[in-house]
């Protein structure tokens, strides 16, 4: 079993900054890619960015967001900054993880809520 933790979602203003944290436990051999998506109130789900080996960023936060990992914590970040009122969103992180038993798992976590407004 993986699981992934979310934190650090929350009320910001606009123009300011958070710092999203993605950590996965559990019988863990290695971690593929990582990612981020969001998902809006009446929108579908969508793609804000991933990490392997490279970075990719939707065009709607690039500029503005990074997105990086710490493989030693098995942990994806995601900086977002200049934040707008339309990143307001629940995100969810997730990982494609190798198991101890060498099975690759897409794990998601319970996502965290993003508020964006003054």
């Amino acid at each position: 079993q993986v699981h992934l933790v979310e934190s650090g979602g929350g009320l910001v203003q606009p123009g300011g900054s958070l710092r999203l944290s993605c950590t996965a436990s559990g019988s863990i051999f290695s971690t593929n890619a990582m990612g981020w998506y969001r998902q809006a109130p009446g929108k579908q789900r969508e793609l804000v960015a991933t990490v392997s080996t490279n970075t990719n960023y939707a065009d709607s936060v690039k500029g503005r967001f990074t997105i990086s990992r710490d493989n030693t914590k098995n942990t994806v970040y995601l900086q977002m900054n200049s934040l707008k009122p339309e990143d307001t969103a629940v995100y969810y992180c997730y990982q494609e993880v190798v198991t101890m038993s060498y099975r690759t798992l897409n794990v998601w976590g319970q996502g965290t809520l993003v508020t964006v407004s003054s």
